[in-house]
Order: structure tokens, then C-alpha cells, then sequence
């Protein structure tokens, strides 16, 4: 689906504020975008790590009020974080890598004189990714959150066991004895359910993704289930302190008897994907497939 240029004519700048090596290409995207005649809008944070004059917004829920696009230049976990920071908006987000892997980011910081041209000639699709929340008590506290990526229910520092029940729709599926549990996104598929076993899961299909950690019971595996059901995690374990994670930040400390119920938000997250890339040659550059060569078809 092409758009054209002329809707993307004010563009927001967000950084992972640890990275001081974005300095150099903030500089940079500001320059090539003020260039084209588009105006330029960060949040404060950004503005400081980039050395950037022009208006600011004081966070990125704020900053999509004011843009059209939104340049995320960090890793996953940046994108991660900026995505369940402004849940609700239609600003669609693109990343810029200045990470190792990146499964988000799609645009190489060397690229992005490429990537813009690309932009502003409407060389670009957009993208719905499902968002998914958590709810429940935990110690007598109320816990709403949100997560792009995955939900992870994991034991704490005791090298034990820890024992969770888990139900879909009301049916009860199993007792899982593992060190965790991972409910994840399609999305989540190419993250930690990934390196615990799960399958990869191509992005806009709408199911939910179980995978234990390190399961005492050798038969349990990943189960997929629909994105429209409900999941409720039953926590069984006493003496055993069990964390609860949103997309890896650490969310609640769980204990005997708490649930916690995950479904689908009706929230979702805007990406932009430039023409010419796809999630399956993301696959084979990301994960250094191998094989039989692989040649893209020619019209």
C-alpha cells in the first residue's frame, strides 16, 4: 500500500537515552529531515542525547499528538518500550538499529539516507501488531499491564521448581513444573520463546504462543493457541518467589495462589515497513539461515 509523501510532513525523534552513540545519527536524521522541508519534534529526553534545538514534547505518548511518523532509533528493547508507552496511537513507529540483532528495527543507522528517501516517496507499507495485557492481584496488588512482546512468569534466585496451572477458555490445559512460563505474541515468537523452544510465528497471525522453561516433564512443548482466547496462569508454588515480566522488565512478585489473566488488548501498535523488505528475509538475514541459496524472483 503506498502513501504519499505529502502525509508524513512532520517527523519525531525518540532514542534510547543510553546510547550515546545515537548522538551522531540523531544529528544526522535531523539534518537529512529538516533538508526535505519537514519539520522535526522530539521528546526532551532525545533532545539532550542528540544536542537538538527545535520543539520538544516531555515524553513519546506526548510527542504523537504532535508527528505523522515516529524514528525510533535504538534496539528491540527500545522499540519494546516506546510501543507500550504511546498504546492507544495510530502514529506509526519505524526503527532504526543501533542494536546487535533486531527483529523491530528494520532500517541499518547506515541506511538511513536510503530510508528516508523511501519515506518521502511513499515507498513504505503499514503494519498492526497486536499488543496484550495482564491483570490480576498479586499480594493484594492490583496489576494492569500491557507487552508487545511476551508476558514471562519465571522463578526467582532459588534454583527450584516452580509449579503453575494453566487454563485457556475456562478448560484447564496443564500443570506446568518448569523454571517459567512464556505467553507470547506473534511478535514475541522470534524472542525469548524462541531460544526456550517455541516456534517462530509469522507476525500477523492471531494466535498466542505457550512455551514452558525448562519443563521437568520432557512431552510439554509450546502450545498455540487463538489470540482471542483467554489465559489464565494459576500460580501453585509456596515458598517460592515467581516474577512477573512485560516484554523483560519486571512487572509484580507472585506467590501461592495468585492468577493472572492474559489476553488480547484492544490496543494495538503502528509499524512502518519500508518496500522491498519482508518478515521472511528478516528471518534469514536475522538468524543467518543457511542452505540452498536463496534468490529473490524477479518480475
Amino acid at each position: 500500500m503506498k502513501k504519499p509523501s505529502k502525509e508524513i510532513q512532520r517527523v519525531g525523534l525518540l532514542a534510547n537515552s543510553s546510547k550515546y552513540a545515537a548522538r551522531a545519527i540523531l544529528q544526522r536524521a535531523s539534518q537529512l529531515i529538516k533538508r526535505s522541508g519537514r519539520v522535526v519534534l522530539c521528546d526532551t529526553a532525545t533532545a539532550n542525547l542528540g544536542g537538538l534545538k527545535g520543539p520538544t514534547c516531555p515524553d513519546a505518548a506526548s510527542l504523537t499528538r504532535h508527528v505523522d511518523l515516529i524514528l525510533v532509533f535504538g534496539g528491540d528493547g527500545t522499540m519494546l518500550r516506546v510501543a507500550r508507552e504511546i498504546r492507544g496511537s495510530r502514529t506509526p513507529l519505524l526503527g532504526i538499529n543501533l542494536g546487535a540483532l533486531g527483529f523491530l528495527t528494520d532500517v541499518s543507522s547506515s541506511d538511513l539516507p536510503k530510508a528516508l528517501k523511501q519515506l518521502w516517496n511513499g515507498d513504505f507499507v503499514f503494519e498492526s501488531r497486536a499488543l496484550i495485557e495482564a491483570a490480576g492481584k498479586a499480594q493484594d496488588r492490583t496489576i494492569h499491564s500491557c507487552a508487545l512482546n511476551d508476558f514471562v512468569l519465571s522463578r526467582g534466585i532459588v534454583s527450584r521448581l516452580i509449579e503453575l496451572e494453566v487454563s485457556v477458555d475456562g478448560a484447564i490445559l496443564t500443570r506446568y513444573r518448569c523454571d517459567g512460563l512464556i505467553v507470547s505474541t506473534p511478535t514475541g515468537s522470534t524472542a525469548y520463546s524462541l531460544a526456550a523452544g517455541g516456534a517462530v510465528v509469522c507476525p500477523n497471525a492471531e494466535v498466542f504462543t505457550l512455551t514452558p522453561i525448562c519443563p521437568h516433564t520432557l512431552s510439554n512443548r509450546s502450545v498455540i493457541v487463538s489470540l482471542s482466547s483467554t489465559i489464565e496462569v494459576r500460580v501453585i508454588s509456596e515458598k517460592l518467589e515467581i516474577n512477573l515480566s512485560a516484554d523483560g522488565q519486571s512487572e509484580s512478585k507472585l506467590s501461592a495462589g495468585d492468577v493472572i489473566t492474559v489476553r488480547r488488548s484492544p490496543h494495538s501498535v503502528h509499524l512502518i515497513h519500508l518496500a522491498g523488505t519482508s518478515f521472511f528475509e528478516t528471518l534469514r538475514r536475522k538468524l543467518n539461515w543457511s542452505g540452498s541459496n536463496v534468490m529473490a524472483r524477479r518480475p
